[in-house]
């Protein structure tokens, strides 16, 4: 079952001299209890999807085309008063550097508790007695003691568990992951890991998992799209991605991680910028179906973005 969709987004900022197209023409599907990565480098548009699906936008940002529909309703024509509603509740997201994200000033209790009585309508008692909850199952050890302290007292890695806890206390359908375990080392990055897949697994949480990691898409994703300027380059099942991948940028992609380990924090550089604009002939390929003029499934569920002419 399809809980989200997003059709031909095109995300655009517009400045005085120019317009600068971040998303252009993404499409893609989001199933309940399915975990969807998007994958790419700095600048592939990968973050303004997942900024344009809650819109949180910055004044000079908005949809210039197309439309996402979460749970059969069409959100992208929502107001903002009407985007408060979703946000945290029904879609909730965990940003990168939850140092950043949390509030110095306030005690993590406060913090969990405001989104309970804000979402929830719960009485104080109510929400403390859930935060608490919340923190045991993310296995904090001793959460009475650390739901009095404040974010600067905390390791990067229990900063990023208690943003997991926030995101997830509601019980929303939808959590993105917006880079949210890149800061971290490799120990505490699969303990994250492991802790979202609990959580889906025990409450059917549909997760939109960015990254620029390989290493991490693979341990988690079910699906995957690859992004390249604004647009998907390639998009299948995350099995395809490693032992079939078919576009260039994508082989680029894989080849980089495989060279690096883990990780990778260069841009690529190969042949495939110099030969961007060629004609990559995939007409080789029998089964195949256009899907709009420039997007064409090549094998069963295995989709692929190119300039395709005779």
């Amino acid at each position: 079952m399809s809980l989200l969709k997003v059709n031909n987004l095109h995300t655009y900022f517009e400045t005085n001299k120019k317009i600068i197209k971040a998303v252009q023409g993404v499409s893609f599907t989001l199933e309940k209890g399915k975990t969807l990565g998007i994958l790419g480098e700095s600048g592939s548009g990968k973050s303004q999807t997942a900024m344009s699906i809650l819109k949180l936008f910055a004044k000079n940002q908005k949809i210039h085309q197309g439309e996402i529909i979460f749970n059969n309703q069409i959100i992208s024509d929502f107001s903002e008063q009407e985007m408060q509603k979703i946000r945290g509740k029904e879609i909730a997201i965990i940003f990168q550097d939850p140092v950043v994200s949390l509030n110095p000033s306030f005690k993590i209790k406060n913090q969990i508790i405001e989104i309970l009585i804000c979402h929830q309508l719960m009485t104080i008692e109510e929400a403390l007695q859930k935060t608490l909850e919340i923190l045991k199952k993310l296995k904090i050890n001793d959460a009475e003691r650390v739901m009095e302290l404040y974010p600067h007292q905390l390791s990067g890695g229990m900063c990023q568990r208690i943003m997991i806890a926030m995101a997830l206390v509601c019980e929303p359908k939808i959590l993105i992951s917006d880079e949210a375990t890149t800061a971290l080392d490799v120990i505490v990055q699969k303990e994250i890991l492991s802790l979202m897949k609990i959580m889906q697994k025990r409450h059917q949480t549909s997760i939109l998992f960015i990254t620029h990691d390989l290493g991490v898409v693979s341990e988690i994703s079910d699906d995957v799209i690859v992004m390249y300027k604004g647009k998907i380059v390639e998009k299948t099942d995350i099995k395809k991605i490693f032992n079939n991948p078919l576009h260039p940028y994508t082989k680029s992609l894989l080849a980089n991680f495989l060279k690096t380990g883990l990780n990778y924090n260069n841009k690529i550089d190969t042949n495939f910028f110099s030969a961007e604009n060629k004609v990559f002939d995939f007409f080789n390929f029998k089964n195949y179906k256009k899907v709009d003029p420039d997007f064409f499934e090549v094998n069963k569920n295995h989709f692929i973005s190119c300039n395709l002419k005779k």
